[in-house]
């Protein structure tokens, strides 16, 4: 049946047409708000984030009210990421029992019923800025697998729900997931950046975290954009490692990542706007080249490409109501 007969603006005539016949939706609970924790801020001293407008450090005591308020609006998870007073070469106050995420944590999980994620990695805390440890100018992968397990371990003991290692070292759902079953932590999650890319769209982040390195670069470790099947490969050796859940980072630029991820393996599927992905758009719409309606359908694109899990920035934006949906 052809036009005349078959209209398909029929389906699109009204907002009440438009709505019911929606395939994807933005929900609350999709969404996981990521949570920059600095140790040596006072209570209410929350630094502003240059490079990412609207976006702040907080203090233990100030990550956990805003944590609460964001709650009260529907946040379901928070993930964590902290920046010492310390560092060094192995990042020692990653894994430290009262490190600045191991505290948060303890908080969070007293003062709220949000599902708590940490990030498991060393780039934050090291003294040099790279996820692993160093040795002649080299990242040891084998060697950083400890520290990583440690650091996952730790955040167990302070009640975190979940682990999200993001390092990209070879091996180290498997060492995570050993450390955790042989303590007793057999249920806590898993949840693994398993296609992250060596991207250019991170680096308000590493601003925001001060983690950039001091040498070099990620790309031994982070992966290459020319190489979309690898990815498969990566996510399917950390399924069979233990991962619970897979990721993909960034979203953006990786969308065509998400959908093969999803497709191929139907795990539970995360995907990370990354900052420079927030920033950008924030950019665009202050520039007056984009409307808030921007952000709404970059979040809608990476849901429709298959994530069941979105990390975002924008994640108070949408609680608060300010991305109504206007398709």
């Amino acid at each position: 049946m052809i036009f005349p007969f078959r209209r398909m603006r029929r389906l699109r005539k009204t907002p009440q047409i438009r709505k019911i016949l929606q395939e994807t939706t933005l929900n609350p609970e999709d969404f996981i708000y990521p949570l920059f924790i600095k140790e040596e801020l006072e209570p209410g001293d929350k630094e502003h984030i240059d490079t990412m407008p609207g976006q702040y450090r907080y203090s233990l005591e100030d990550a956990v009210e805003e944590a609460s308020r964001l709650e009260g609006l529907g946040l379901h998870s928070v993930i964590l990421f902290g920046m010492p007073r310390e560092k060094d070469e192995v990042g020692s106050m990653a894994f430290h029992p009262e490190g600045v995420v191991q505290q948060t944590v303890r908080r969070l999980k007293e003062e709220t019923d949000l599902v708590v994620i940490t990030d498991v990695c060393l780039c934050q805390y090291t003294s040099h800025g790279h996820c692993g440890v160093v040795e002649g100018g080299q990242i040891l992968n084998d060697e950083t697998l400890h520290y990583l397990s440690e650091t996952a371990l730790s955040h167990a003991r302070a009640g975190a729900d979940m682990v999200a290692p993001s390092d990209m070292m070879d091996g180290r759902v498997a060492a995570i997931r050993e450390n955790l079953d042989n303590s007793g932590f057999e249920d806590t999650l898993i949840m693994s950046y398993a296609a992250k890319y060596a991207s250019s769209f991170y680096a308000p982040f590493r601003d925001a975290v001060c983690s950039a390195p001091s040498f070099g670069d990620r790309r031994t470790y982070q992966m290459s954009p020319h190489t979309p099947s690898e990815a498969l490969r990566e996510v399917e050796l950390d399924i069979e490692e233990g991962a619970d859940i897979v990721m993909v980072k960034p979203a953006l630029a990786y969308l065509d990542i998400i959908k093969m991820v999803k497709e191929e393996y139907r795990m539970p599927t995360a995907a990370y706007q990354v900052s420079g992905e927030y920033s950008m758009l924030i950019a665009g719409i202050e520039a007056g080249y984009l409307t808030m309606d921007s952000i709404y359908e970059s979040l809608l694109s990476i849901k429709r490409a298959g994530a069941d899990l979105i990390i975002s920035h924008f994640t108070p934006m949408f609680l608060e109501g300010q991305l109504d949906n206007c398709f």
